[in-house]
């Protein structure tokens, strides 16, 4: 698992939307797995003005969300889809027929899960997958006590997660409490995985997350599995850590040798 440290959150946006740049310009078809929540908006952001640069173009490019919430159709705005569109999609040359989120209004949800696993095997597999993690250290809507060989299913959200969507919604609005996600087993899956966190508040479930034991207490843990993981944060998400200077240090010189190599 390589651990990234940088300065702060529009930092951490940059190196994430780089890692998607080259994966896209390196394989014009990439299949990319994308997240929602707040620390990827800014990420987007970024990959937007590169697109409109034309450093990247996303023309072939397909893409699978993780999860949406069970009960809202995709131009409801609180859905994940309309998340997406109104972050993403809208805002550069990808074609929307390859954009796949779950279907939060669909009749049959646990065919649509088969289905979306179906979808992903189809595509090849997803080649860079985006993640952000909760406060209890969740990755999609894997709440904890997760299976880590979990596929895509319908979830019960946990009372903090609710809590913590609560602010999307307004008062007296409908706020779903179950969902569709991918499981973890589905992301473990993806040949690169690229998790972003910002802020103290997510100091614990990143020091779990990185240091601590592998459990379902904590499903972002199962990324220790993977072969090729990179935790991008910022200093407070880093504050924790047992030993954050360590994961600069082995940065910098991963750096050095990547420049020596010409990578």
């Amino acid at each position: 698992m390589k651990v990234v440290i940088l300065n702060d959150a529009a930092e951490v946006a940059k190196y994430g939307a780089e890692i998607f740049v080259k994966q896209i310009n390196k394989k014009p078809d990439s299949v990319l797995g994308l997240a929602t929540g707040s620390t990827p908006v800014a990420m987007y952001q970024e990959l937007i003005a590169a697109n409109k640069e034309g450093r990247v173009s996303f023309r072939q490019v397909s893409s699978f969300n993780l999860d949406e919430y069970l009960g809202l159709p995709g131009d409801h705005p609180q859905s994940y889809r309309y998340f997406m569109n109104d972050k993403l999609f809208n805002h550069v040359d990808i074609e929307k027929f390859r954009t796949n989120v779950p279907p939060g209004d669909a009749n049959n949800p646990i065919e649509a899960c088969l289905e979306y696993e179906r979808m992903i095997e189809k595509a090849g597999g997803i080649d860079v997958q985006l993640l952000g993690i909760g406060r209890n250290g969740h990755i999609g809507f894997n709440e904890p006590s997760s299976s880590l060989q979990s596929r895509t299913r319908v979830k019960t959200l946990t009372k903090e997660t609710v809590e913590d969507n609560a602010r999307f919604f307004e008062e007296g609005e409908f706020q779903p409490q179950l969902s569709i996600t991918m499981g973890i087993g589905t992301i473990l899956e993806a040949k690169k995985v690229v998790l972003l966190a910002t802020g103290e508040g997510k100091a614990d479930a990143v020091k779990q997350t990185v240091e601590g034991p592998l459990s379902a207490a904590c499903p972002a843990s199962a990324l220790q599995f993977h072969q090729d993981v990179v935790v991008i944060i910022d200093e407070a998400a880093a504050s924790k850590l047992d030993d954050p200077d360590f994961y600069k240090y082995i940065e910098t010189e991963n750096r050095r040798l990547e420049k020596h190599l010409g990578l």
